[in-house]
């Protein structure tokens, strides 16, 4: 259906972490999509710098997935995912456990990041139960950490912006974040800052790791402007939590699947979680849809521990896990991501893409650059009380020179499509770069 923009109204919709006063005074619609480009209202044609929301790293309008979800929507719509299965779900568990680092290897299907996250935590508590440890309930994010939008996230998230409307959450602690001023314009993982996971030993002093369930970080934190890890770091993090019988849970909806030019962050990093959290790529951001991987020794515990066989083992799930044409989307974008390689892709590119953004060290208002596989940001010099209007304008700026960029807190942010030419990732930074000189 085409409807024209000038005949919206514009008052119903209340949007998500947008400026919805702002929007209706100016108004951005897109309005199509094709490979690495938007066309807005006006039918120009925008380059993508954030493969959507981190999620569109095959590029837009994909046939194969479209096709796929077609084909699924006429022969099966729907299918409960509880006590009844439908083949495809089957299908793409298999597929992405054949993906993931050795050991994680059961698959639990959710409809987005955020409820993935949550799932995770769910089970991450559930498991200390079922192992007859229920004291260890205790969950430990990180300063910076972005973890979703549903309230076990925003409990081990740690943006103050994203918790500070919404009063008590969870109960849980915060590790220090590594974004140090000594390892400002780092290339890829920085050199300082590994001891900080250390900090994980004072909490267990503190409540020791008897009440500690579970510790949760992105391998690089994305959404609070890519923040790689010191080197060392995540593997000091992986032996406090062995030492201690503690869970390591990844959270990899930006970093997994290609993201950092290795199928997960797990494989870039050389570390392995006992939980690994998806989505945006998953599917290509075609469909939502999200999924929880685990160790065979948390699913065969659950199992061991389940009753009857007739009764639920863990009583969570929702009425979309699963879902038909979801599974469709995901096991089409997961074929382009084997034919075309686009985890090589990436790993190819990334030099460049580095070459590119850490080009602006120098140029106005630019106090760090940051960069790991196709993910970057550059922190902008802050009005005085306004952090996150700089940002704001230079972001602006690009659309008006036809990028979309990502703005958030006192960051731009990119994450180009895997697929992206280095052509086009040059005129995203020569884009920025006018942009920052003209403000």
């Amino acid at each position: 259906m085409t409807v024209s923009v000038d005949d919206l109204n514009l008052d119903n919709y209340w949007m998500p972490f947008t400026g919805n006063r702002e929007f209706r005074h100016n108004p951005r619609f897109i309005t199509g999509a094709e490979g690495v480009r938007f066309i807005d209202a006006q039918g120009r044609k925008v380059l993508d710098g954030l493969s959507g929301l981190w999620c569109c790293g095959a590029g837009h309008n994909r046939p194969e997935i479209a096709e796929a979800v077609a084909e699924q929507a006429r022969s099966l719509d729907y299918a409960p995912a509880f006590q009844f299965g439908h083949p495809q779900a089957f299908l793409l568990a298999s597929r992405l456990s054949a993906m993931m680092p050795e050991g994680l290897n059961r698959v639990f299907f959710t409809n987005s990041g955020s409820e993935t996250v949550d799932t995770a935590l769910k089970i991450a508590r559930a498991y200390w139960r079922q192992r007859g440890q229920p004291g260890k309930s205790r969950l430990i994010g990180r300063a910076k950490g972005y973890h979703g939008v549903n309230f076990g996230g925003i409990s081990v998230g740690g943006i103050a912006p994203n918790r500070k409307l919404f009063g008590s959450t969870l109960e849980s602690d915060h590790l220090a974040h590594t974004l140090l001023s000594e390892n400002r314009f780092s290339r890829g993982q920085p050199e300082h800052g590994a001891e900080l996971a250390d900090e994980l030993e004072e909490l267990v002093a503190l409540h020791d790791a008897s009440n500690i369930a579970a510790v949760i970080v992105e391998p690089f934190a994305g959404s609070a402007g890519v923040i790689p890890p010191p080197k060392g770091y995540l593997q000091r993090l992986r032996a406090i939590c062995d030492r201690h019988d503690i869970l390591l849970i990844f959270d990899e909806v930006i970093t997994g699947l290609g993201r950092c030019g290795a199928p997960t962050g797990a494989h870039h990093f050389g570390v392995v979680p006992d939980i690994a959290n998806f989505a945006k790529q998953l599917t290509n951001g075609v469909i939502p849809m999200g999924a929880v991987v685990v160790r065979q020794e948390i699913y065969d515990t659950f199992m061991a521990q389940g009753g009857p066989d007739y009764m639920v083992e863990f009583p969570h799930g929702y009425t979309y896990s699963g879902h038909p044409m979801a599974c469709a989307a995901a096991l089409a974008a997961l074929k382009i991501f084997d034919d075309e390689k686009l985890d090589e892709q990436v790993a190819a590119k990334a030099g460049f893409f580095e070459d590119c953004i850490h080009g602006l060290a120098n140029h106005p208002y630019v106090q760090d650059v940051r960069n790991l596989g196709f993910a970057g940001a550059l922190t902008l010099e802050a009005y005085p009380g306004e952090p996150a209007r700089r940002p704001y304008e230079i972001a602006m700026a690009c659309w008006e020179r036809g990028l979309y960029v990502r703005y958030s807190g006192d960051t731009l942010q990119f994450g180009p499509a895997f697929v992206m030419d280095t052509a086009d990732i040059a005129e995203i930074f020569n884009i920025v770069g006018d942009a920052l000189k003209s403000a």
